[in-house]
């Protein structure tokens, strides 16, 4: 029989690391007014820590102050380096009731210090239980990865989500910081869900953007600019797929570029555009996997609050222009929720990055201060694209159909909170009666978007 008092055992170091009178290492941290001391012992640092073993190993004692030595990390926050010595002493993390945030600069923090064990623990547990919170702040996570090393289970969960949303990092106001491993990293995923005259758009912005020099009219471009942007970028040029580049888009996107090439590559990529079937020189990357969409999951979520069985047997009639209602039981089609507003926000954002992409699709609102439900059917995928400037329209203008006899639009990023949502039952006559009960603009109290999808197929 083995006794273990491990607990007791913790209690008893951490007690040890309040104790001031026989320290004998002192650790400064943290810059300028957030400046703390901490005091140590060197055998518990020593043995409970590689990197601080190799720092006392190098440290010289200050013969003024009792042999004690001093070690200074002003790149760690007094609160962060508080809790990793608290981790020594004790070996305790309360990963639970800390602050996220918090939590993943501790996470940087031990990785820096050499705490694999820890580091490893932390890594696994925002994984598993601060997925949310990653997707979130996706880009200062992504970011902070590749500014620093040892996280490459973080790297692979991070880049499985932007293969499926590149929005994520390419739209993002920061993408132009990117770091270039970052970017090759992305751009060597064969499932990256991305036209590749978009990839290639966003590369051409990523390298001009670290060059603030180069002319913004193209044609005003010298040999030595195309040369400091092909430098910039030519860890990323082989990752382009650009023989799966559309014929117009290379002679519209890639072309003005050309001399960033190599000769042999833009004289290839002319002939395969002429004769696909004769061999080339270059190297022929496979095109990029498109794989079928996800729908977000919808867990314990009621399947409508604003229309119900009933509802769905009517709007599957329409689609199929049948003259009479489907029932309940013979209806063809099932009706997968993958947006709610009281749920996922009513951010006109939020529309485009759930649902572009998506074909066949339901939209549907319930009216404020009336029993109005309006809502329309999308049989083609939606195409943020084709919103004008997709910066500015993202954050104002949702869904659109028809002549816009039915658009959802906010000044205020959120459908509930202006009257700008738009209903025109009567413009240019195409309704034979009217769909609404008011042609005014209107406030949704809620709204929901649905992917229909045919049983049979």
């Amino acid at each position: 029989m083995t006794f273990k008092f491990l607990e007791k055992l913790s209690q008893d170091l951490t007690e040890l690391l309040n104790d001031k009178e026989e320290y004998n290492v002192v650790i400064e941290v943290d810059q300028e007014q957030n400046k703390k001391t901490f005091t140590a012992h060197s055998a518990v640092l020593r043995y409970r820590s590689s990197y601080f073993n190799k720092e006392l190993a190098n440290t010289i004692p200050n013969d003024d102050n009792n042999n004690i030595k001093t070690i200074t990390k002003p790149n760690i926050s007094s609160q962060i380096f508080e809790i990793i010595l608290k981790y020594i002493y004790g070996g305790i993390i309360d990963a639970e009731n800390m602050d996220t945030k918090i939590l993943f600069e501790l996470l940087i923090a031990v990785n820096k210090l050499e705490f694999e064990e820890l580091s490893e623990k932390l890594k696994n547990f925002f994984i598993k239980s601060k997925a949310s919170w990653m997707k979130t702040h996706f880009f200062f996570v992504y970011h902070s990865i590749f500014k620093h090393n040892k996280f490459q289970n973080l790297e692979n969960f991070c880049n499985d989500i932007i293969a499926k949303h590149p929005n994520l990092i390419f739209e993002s106001t920061e993408f132009t910081s990117l770091p270039e491993s970052a970017l090759v990293s992305i751009l060597n995923r064969d499932d990256l869900q991305m036209k590749e005259s978009e990839i290639w758009d966003y590369l051409i912005k990523w390298g001009t953007s670290r060059n603030p020099t180069l002319p913004e009219k193209l044609e005003e471009w010298s040999e030595e600019n195309f040369t400091t942007l092909k430098t910039t970028v030519q860890q990323c040029l082989p990752l382009i797929r650009y023989f799966h580049v559309s014929s117009s888009d290379v002679v519209d996107k890639i072309k003005p570029y050309k001399k960033i090439l190599g000769r042999q590559l833009w004289n290839d990529l002319k002939q395969f555009l002429l004769l696909p079937d004769r061999p080339v020189k270059s190297i022929i990357l496979p095109p990029r996997l498109v794989l079928t969409q996800e729908l977000p999951a919808r867990v314990n979520e009621p399947f409508s609050t604003i229309i119900n069985e009933e509802h769905t047997a009517m709007f599957s009639s329409w689609i199929d222009y049948q003259p009479t209602s489907y029932s309940s039981r013979n209806n063809p089609y099932e009706f997968k929720l993958i947006l709610r507003g009281s749920k996922d926000g009513f951010a006109p954002r939020t529309f485009w990055n759930i649902c572009d992409g998506l074909a066949n699709t339901i939209v549907i609102t319930k009216v404020e201060g009336t029993n109005d439900i309006i809502g329309g059917f999308n049989p083609l995928a939606w195409d943020k694209a084709k919103i004008g400037d997709v910066d500015t329209n993202k954050n104002e203008c949702g869904p659109c159909f028809g002549c816009e006899e039915f658009i959802m639009i906010s000044n205020v990023s959120d459908f509930t909170q202006d009257k700008l949502n738009q209903c025109y039952s009567s413009i240019n006559n195409c309704y034979e009666e009217s769909i609404s009960t008011t042609n005014d603009t209107f406030s949704i109290i809620d709204y929901e978007v649905f992917k229909v999808v045919n049983k049979s197929i």
